[in-house]
């Protein structure tokens, strides 16, 4: 099973955020869907039932507080190569720290951690320089949201669109 850890987005965050989906310049590709968007804090890859039950009794363990997590910027990771649009999340690094150190013999602990949410996927843009200009003069609004859980989730993947559905759900102190 394809699985990995992430934190929901609140329906109206989420609601802000199909907002500045609408305002992105022209491209080839595709918009993450209302329902999927998400911060990924580790991707697990394909799992056995076996390791997720390992899986599953570490994550209990993660013992941190609620906190507020903050939408800041959007971005790109490479300017050569347009393929993700994100939006940066703010104070999640404790978090996925913490789930890297109790999962730690299992998964390699997460090299560069960098909290985003991708908003699309490109497949290619007519003009890479207007679009960078016009994806730097998007106005990102204030976007704060308390977190207070975090989701073990399974991906399944169809032509159309991948499903997520949760394994298990873990609350924070």
């Amino acid at each position: 099973m394809r699985s990995f850890i992430a934190i929901e987005i609140p329906e109206n965050i989420k609601k802000e955020i199909v907002k500045i989906q609408k305002e992105l310049p022209e491209f080839r590709g595709k918009k993450t869907e209302f329902e999927n968007l998400h911060l990924t804090l580790k991707f697990l890859g394909e799992i056995d039932e076996e390791k997720i039950e390992d899986i599953k009794k570490r994550l209990k363990k993660v013992k941190i507080n609620s906190f507020e997590a903050e939408i800041d910027s959007i971005g790109i990771f490479s300017e050569k190569f347009i393929r993700i649009i994100w939006l940066h999340i703010k104070n999640c690094d404790e978090l996925q720290k913490e789930i890297d150190e109790k999962l730690e013999g299992l998964f390699e602990k997460e090299k560069r951690f960098m909290g985003h949410l991708t908003i699309a996927r490109v497949k290619s843009v007519r003009d890479k320089r207007e679009f960078l200009e016009k994806i730097n003069k998007i106005k990102i609004p204030n976007m704060k949201f308390k977190v207070e859980k975090f989701n073990l989730k399974k991906s399944i993947l169809t032509e159309e669109k991948p499903i997520y559905e949760d394994i298990e759900i873990y609350s924070l102190s």
